[in-house]
This record gives structure tokens, C-alpha cells and sequence, in this order.
């Protein structure tokens, strides 16, 4: 597990301010939950954390409990894309989807050309996603376009909107 540092994260929630209080948020590739976490304590309605680890599933479970949050969150022990498929079926659309997999893992773009085509964000929906800084995204995966990104050492963050 590589968690997104407390730097990046400061910055990802500076970034999103407000707009992150009454959202539905979700970590996508969730890894311990730490972002989604802090999206709740920042006043997030409900957070979805996504993750296929068996283990880090559990560690999810066990920080939502010990922070007494688990009635704000959901927790999908999937993998991703598999887990945004039954996210779609379900219809309300999120405000801001965080997507963190790990850099090596190659399953940027399938994800994103997915979350292109069948989008199931908000109007003014975000969706920002981490990535090794050596590695660009794209500039636009169907309808989602990239608008903003940044670096902090090695890792960077590509922030995206549909249009």
C-alpha cells in the first residue's frame, strides 16, 4: 500500500475547499481510506471507499468504526471497475471520485475511457486523480477533460470535469 502523502493530500483538499462539505465523495482504489476519511471529516455526506485488497478492506472497516463514521460511508470490496459498474447501476450521481491506484498497475486509462462514457458525476462533478509524475495522463478520456494539474515531488495530480 502507498498512501497519498499528508502533503498531497492538504493540497487536494485545499484545492477542492468548500465544495467538498455535503458531497458524495468516493476513493477510488482506496488503499487505507485516508482520503475518503478526510473528505467525511471535512463534511462529505457520504463517502464510498473502493478497494480489492481483502486486508486493506479491513483496515477501512476498522478506521470507519473507530472514528464512529461507518453510517456516513459505504465499502466496496471490488475491483475497481467492477466496483464503479455497480456504483453506475445504482443511479445518484457523485460530486467528486478520487482514483489512486497504484502507479504501476495500469489501469489508468481503462478506468478513466470507463468513467468517460458512462459517467455517474454531478453537474459540476470533479474527478482528480493521482499519478506518478514521470507518467501524464491524458488530456481528455470521452467526455472528461483535464483542466488543472499539479506536482508535489514524485506524485502528481490531474483534476478532470465532464463537458
Amino acid at each position: 500500500m502507498r498512501p497519498t502523502s499528508d502533503r498531497l493530500r492538504e493540497t487536494l483538499f485545499n484545492i477542492l475547499g468548500t465544495r467538498v462539505r455535503d458531497s458524495r465523495f468516493v476513493d477510488l482504489c482506496a488503499g487505507s481510506g485516508a482520503v475518503g476519511i478526510e473528505a467525511l471529516s471535512r463534511g462529505a455526506r457520504h463517502a464510498v471507499f473502493i478497494e480489492q485488497s481483502r486486508r486493506a478492506c479491513a483496515v477501512i472497516e476498522a478506521n470507519l468504526g473507530q472514528l464512529g463514521i461507518t453510517n456516513r460511508a459505504s465499502l466496496i470490496c471490488r475491483e475497481a471497475l467492477a466496483a464503479l459498474k455497480q456504483l453506475a447501476s445504482e443511479g445518484e450521481p457523485f460530486d467528486h471520485i478520487f482514483f489512486d491506484p497504484p502507479y504501476a498497475s495500469g489501469i489508468y486509462s481503462t478506468v478513466l475511457s470507463y468513467l468517460g462514457e458512462s459517467l455517474n458525476l454531478a453537474d459540476d462533478g470533479l474527478i482528480v486523480v493521482e499519478h506518478r509524475a514521470k507518467s501524464p495522463l491524458d488530456s481528455d478520456y470521452g467526455r472528461l477533460k483535464l483542466f488543472r494539474q499539479l506536482q508535489q515531488g514524485e506524485s502528481a495530480l490531474a483534476f478532470y470535469r465532464a463537458v
